[in-house]
């Protein structure tokens, strides 16, 4: 019982907020994958989303050219060396580890997808970010049509 109390008298927010602020995170239509989206329609890209019976259900399917698009949270997925993965100081080991079984997840649906022989791409977060958006989404382009 000590150690819950514990846990959250380091949280910087109360239980009601943390919980407030969880639930408004979005597990589709985030801000990265809108981006993403809308480029890859503006450049003449049709796709279908979220296919379910895909392994690790993409969030963008372009069948013409059998490519699949992952759209990764830097935080929910582990980028290592981005400066958006941070380790919480709270329940450190519980989010390392929901962390570690989302990374296994992706190497999975990866392997099975590129076995069936689908090109799969992974966009992170950090890379949809003003600075850096035009030459990562201009690269997916290139991938996806064959020249990268």
């Amino acid at each position: 019982m000590q150690s819950v109390s514990f846990v959250i008298m380091t949280d910087v927010h109360s239980k009601e907020i943390r919980s407030y602020n969880m639930s408004r995170i979005k597990s589709k239509d985030t801000k990265p994958e809108m981006l993403v989206r809308k480029f890859l329609h503006k450049n003449g890209f049709r796709y279908r989303l979220h296919v379910k019976n895909m392994p690790g259900k993409p969030d963008i399917v372009l069948p013409k050219y059998k490519t699949v698009i992952f759209i990764h949270g830097c935080f929910w997925h582990g980028h290592e060396g981005c400066k958006y993965y941070v380790v919480p100081k709270t329940r450190t080991e519980w989010w390392l580890s929901k962390i570690e079984t989302n990374i296994r997840h992706d190497e999975n649906a990866t392997t099975l997808l590129k076995q069936n022989g689908w090109k799969v791409l992974a966009v992170w977060e950090c890379e949809v970010k003003k600075n850096a958006i035009q030459d990562r989404l201009k690269a997916v382009i290139d991938t996806i049509i064959g020249l990268g």
